[in-house]
């Protein structure tokens, strides 16, 4: 069974109504990113950013997985597919997709702040039980924190991304510029020949010097595209 690995970024969740990475206006929902997303943040003011990440899993609970979702997962009756997301969101998941590799966090799980991949300190919350009351502790004394990559931390899933990615058959981009790490840096792992695809509706300069097919559609019409190039193919 051939490999596709998709590469996911802001752009895969815009139709689910879910905003999950920085914009141009360098804003998360209307907040500045350094005060919610930065290890300077959270030392700043945990508080802020506890209650921040509680609002946006609200939000994420009434969100849906859009058909760009559902396709993907559609890929598995054919393919051995693996998700690379840049989205802490958990709509990849909910579309029932089995292989996600989350580069930046999952907003679902909660963790220590003096050790964030100590496993037996990671939680997963649930709609019913999802708020952190701020001053939270994990069970290592130190503040529960959100299960989210800040800016400027190292991106630990960067090396089982980059293990799927150098096995590919198939790569595909959707909603991520590849001027923009680590989507850039991880088209540079796909072998020589690898077909990749690339689905945004907006112009995207490359200098990768990989041979890239560019489907400008956003990503549920993108999908619906590649779905159709991929069963013309033997």
């Amino acid at each position: 069974m051939k490999k596709i690995v998709f590469l996911t970024g802001a752009g895969m969740s815009v139709e689910s109504g879910f905003k999950t990475f920085r914009g141009n206006d360098g804003l998360w929902e209307n907040y500045p990113v350094e005060q919610v997303a930065s290890h300077e943040g959270w030392e700043a003011d945990p508080a802020l950013v506890t209650n921040f990440y509680n609002m946006m899993r609200r939000k994420l609970w009434q969100a849906e997985p859009n058909d760009g979702h559902k396709l993907i997962k559609s890929l598995e009756d054919r393919y051995e597919v693996t998700v690379i997301t840049q989205n802490v969101d958990n709509l990849h998941e909910k579309a029932g997709s089995t292989n996600v590799i989350h580069l930046h966090g999952e907003l679902t799980k909660v963790c220590s702040s003096r050790s964030p991949y100590d496993e037996r300190y990671i939680r997963e919350l649930t709609p019913e039980n999802s708020d952190v009351a701020p001053g939270t502790k994990a069970g290592d004394g130190s503040l529960l924190r959100p299960f989210i990559v800040f800016f400027g931390e190292s991106v630990p899933m960067m090396e089982p991304a980059a293990e799927a990615t150098r096995e590919a058959d198939i790569f595909v981009i959707i909603g991520t510029s590849l001027n923009v790490y680590p989507a850039a840096g991880l088209i540079e792992y796909t072998r020589p020949g690898t077909p990749v695809y690339l689905i945004d509706p907006n112009p995207v300069l490359t200098t990768s010097g990989r041979d890239i097919t560019h489907i400008s559609l956003g990503a549920s019409d993108g999908m619906r595209k590649l779905t159709e190039l991929m069963s013309a193919q033997p």
